[in-house]
């Protein structure tokens, strides 16, 4: 199971909280692991891409949207955490258009569901992947997170005005708890290869592991 892309959360019916997250990568992801042999299913924010025949594919426009869809289709062997969820909310929304009245305006804000950290804590639980999109201090920031949530993997990249976001490049850099794994400058879809081939390693170094 894969997620991509932003999710939006509503002001009022015609505004929201967002972000520029494209989905290019978490359906570049889906797309590897439907090459390696894998059933995938991917549960996609609004987003204006397609994806092949073969993927299974569930919309969703909301983080608690995107919540339920995921924990609709556990149990599933990975779960691969590539969308930028909003990790907010308006904790309240307007059902008419909010209109301008020229004063300051204070805008309350409640948590959204942390769904890879809830997805890591349940047992059994699937292989677990997370991305860390992050501004400064990627790689601290990144094994902060692969510890906080109980991740298996994390894949960082430093996001900006010019990478990161929307473009068809990226770079990432691979963290379990001992290793790490420097993919590099490339395309998404070739990143999304790489990445699939670090997750499949992972696996079957877990499965040998194992007692029989």
């Amino acid at each position: 199971m894969v997620t991509a892309g932003p999710t939006y959360e509503a002001l009022d019916p015609v505004r929201f909280i967002g972000n520029r997250s494209s989905g290019k990568m978490g359906f570049a992801v889906a797309e590897a692991l439907a090459d390696a042999g894998a059933a995938v299913t991917l549960i996609a924010g609004p987003v204006h891409l397609s994806a092949r025949g073969e993927i299974r594919r569930i919309d969703v426009r909301t983080a608690e949207e995107m919540r339920k869809a995921v924990m609709d289709q556990l149990p599933a062997d990975g779960f691969v955490s590539v969308a930028a969820v909003a990790d907010y909310r308006p904790a309240s929304r307007s059902e008419q258009k909010i209109k301008r009245s020229g004063e300051s305006m204070a805008l309350e804000l409640v948590p959204n569901p942390d769904i890879v950290k809830e997805v890591a804590s349940m047992s059994p639980r699937p292989f677990v992947v997370g991305f860390a999109a992050e501004t400064s201090d990627v790689a601290g920031n990144a094994r902060g997170k692969l510890a906080a949530k109980n991740l298996d993997l994390v894949a960082a990249n430093k996001v900006g005005d010019d990478c990161g976001f929307d473009t068809c490049e990226n770079s990432l850099v691979v963290y379990s708890r001992d290793r790490e794994w420097d993919l590099g400058s490339a395309s998404k879809r070739d990143l999304g290869r790489s990445l699939v081939d670090v997750i499949a390693g992972q696996l079957k170094s877990n499965k040998g592991s194992q007692p029989e």
